[in-house]
């Protein structure tokens, strides 16, 4: 892909003014809201590819907003960004549906680095095309071609990450995998939250949306003193 957008939510003028000028240079298309609430509309207008979001806007949180779009279907990755360095407020926007997080200060080579492997892993490793695309386990599917998880053949609604999550375990079954590996794996680099946090809260979402009892799972299985593994 080339020219993504990129809506970046941030309501510092000077900030929002030099992260445009960096993500240009890049290459990207960048649009700005300066508020939570033209974050959403300009989101549900203008789809973006990513959304950077800040957490502190005058008006509603970056967590609302965050909330808001997964809750209308919005699957985009999105890229938390706070000053504030609260394991509380990492651990609280993973399980609102974010895909990351980053802490100010932060370099642009950092923000660039996260912003394309955000994208690469939404758009360019799961859009291409796999030798075997479909994957059944039962009522559960997992379709590689159409970015797909199906249970009892209805679509569940997952973000990119949780999918890729759900496809490397799934393709690899029986297989314990340690939290870091799984970090290594699927996001690629070391993730602000830190490989415990970002695993564990994705891997419950998965299992509250694909499992018929979230506390006893049938296919995402934890390994005592390792970490996951999928169950065939």
């Amino acid at each position: 892909m080339a020219g993504e957008r990129i809506l970046m939510v941030e309501d510092e003028r000077a900030v929002a003014r030099g992260l445009e000028y960096g993500l240009t240079a890049e290459g990207f298309q960048v649009l700005w809201a300066s508020s939570g609430q033209a974050a959403l509309a300009m989101t549900r207008r203008e789809a973006p590819h990513l959304l950077l979001l800040d957490i502190r806007l005058p008006d509603i949180s970056g967590f609302d907003v965050c909330r808001q779009l997964r809750s209308e279907g919005f699957r985009q990755p999105i890229l938390m960004i706070t000053a504030r360095d609260e394991e509380v407020d990492k651990v609280l926007g993973l399980e609102l549906g974010a895909d990351d997080y980053l802490v100010k200060p932060f370099s642009l080579r950092e923000l660039i680095s996260r912003v394309r492997a955000l994208l690469r892993r939404a758009y360019g490793e799961l859009a291409a095309p796999a030798p075997d695309q479909r994957l059944v386990f039962g009522p559960l599917t997992i379709d590689a071609g159409r970015l797909l998880a199906l249970r009892d053949g209805q679509p569940v609604d997952l973000t990119p990450m949780e999918f890729r999550l759900l496809r490397f375990l799934a393709t690899n079954p029986g297989r314990p995998y340690s939290r870091q590996q799984l970090i290594e794996a699927v996001w690629g680099y070391d993730s602000e939250v830190g490989s415990d946090r970002a695993v564990d809260v994705h891997v419950r979402h998965l299992r509250q949306k694909l499992e018929a009892d979230p506390a006893n799972p049938r296919w995402l299985v934890t390994v005592r003193g390792v970490g996951y593994k999928f169950e065939p």
